[in-house]
């Protein structure tokens, strides 16, 4: 899927390409890749080139930095984990991540440069209370919030609100599931956990299986209204699928789990984006098999226009004139995945009412 707008895509498929980068393409890849949240993977990416010495010096120090502050957040992210680790470990026994910490935790291809700002955890159901409580202790409250979200996040989704550190301003998200209560997909969070992999390097801690984390990354992103860091998403995705490719069995698993879940048409979306948009290599077979859960064909092309747009830089100058139809609709589309009409209809009245109240920021 060639996209003149898309500098990221182009890089983050073919590194090679940044040795031979000219100071103008660097230009663009720079404000870019910080907009989208990739300039620490670009870091990466570039010091693994043999070519990294080619790169201008004043590239470099940019690159120096993200990767500086990509290995500050790091650090901070294992000190959450064990603090979490040694509140929950009595009620919970093993404290199981999601996303961006269980990358780091089990030292995964995505958490190379990766910069995110709260820690994913599931826990069953009958345990949200007790674990609230004991965050509470620990120093982890709810933000700011008005009670109408409150009660959205405890009575629909499928975690709670997020819980802010007083003192560090780390932010908890405790998931209960992976889907909302009220998607047209329901998902008892417990055939998760049976499959949760322990972390070797960490007592008491543990991952999702390969296919469930896959899975679970392509239901947030393909369920997902907002697409500020989509391209990170998406190659969150490439790099695990090219990760766990290595293994055994894995794509035989990885499509059994989908039809067992219900996922299959977001693992379609999945394969169908990270091999055009970042050329993620799939068996053929495999394609074959999921094309089975493709939606129509003007829906499909609906999806590319969107999609194609959304899995670019936020920054102004990889939009174009559809971007922002493109987006609003995905916005649209991801609420109505998650609500019924009768409850989607006045939440999005009275979301789209208190944003047209806020002030204008100032600058």
């Amino acid at each position: 899927m060639a996209d003149e707008r898309n500098h990221l895509a182009h890089v983050l498929r073919d590194p090679e390409r940044l040795a031979q980068a000219k100071p103008a393409d660097w230009d663009y890849l720079i404000p870019e890749a910080r907009r989208a949240g990739l300039l620490g993977r670009l870091a990466d990416l570039a010091e693994r080139d043999p070519g990294f010495e080619a790169i201008p010096e004043n590239v470099r120090v940019h690159l120096g930095s993200a990767k500086v502050l990509a290995a500050k957040r790091r650090r901070e992210v294992h000190f959450e984990i064990d603090r979490l680790v040694d509140l929950l470990r009595e009620i919970l026994g093993t404290v199981v991540l999601l996303k961006g910490a269980a990358y780091v935790a089990a030292d995964l291809p995505p958490a190379a440069g990766r910069i995110f700002n709260d820690i994913d955890i599931l826990v069953p159901t009958a345990e949200l209370a007790p674990v609230e409580a004991i965050l509470g202790f620990g120093g982890w409250r709810l933000g700011e919030i008005d009670r109408y979200d409150e009660e959205y996040y405890r009575r629909w989704m499928h975690q709670l609100p997020p819980l802010v550190n007083a003192a560090r301003k780390s932010v908890i998200d405790v998931h209960h599931t992976i889907v909302p209560r009220t998607a047209r997909v329901a998902l008892d969070a417990k055939l998760l956990l049976d499959q949760i992999v322990p972390v070797s390097s960490k007592s008491n801690l543990a991952v999702l299986s390969a296919p469930d984390m896959i899975l679970h990354s392509a239901v947030h992103l393909f369920s997902e209204g907002d697409f500020d860091k989509g391209l990170r998403d998406l190659d969150d995705l490439n790099l695990l699928l090219r990760y766990f490719a290595t293994k055994s069995g894995f794509w035989d698993a990885l499509i059994e789990r989908a039809t067992s879940l219900d996922l299959a048409r977001p693992l379609y979306y999945a394969l169908r984006y990270t091999t055009s948009v970042l050329g993620t290599r799939v068996p053929s077979d495999v394609l074959r098999e999921m094309s089975r859960y493709r939606p129509s064909r003007i829906a499909l092309g609906a999806m590319d226009a969107a999609f194609g747009r959304a899995f670019r830089s936020p920054h102004p100058r990889c939009r174009d004139a559809l971007t922002g139809t493109a987006l609003s609709l995905l916005y649209v589309r991801a609420h109505y995945l998650r609500m019924p009409l009768h409850l989607l209809i006045p939440h999005l009245l009275r979301k789209g009412i208190h944003h047209h109240k806020e002030p204008a920021a100032t600058a």
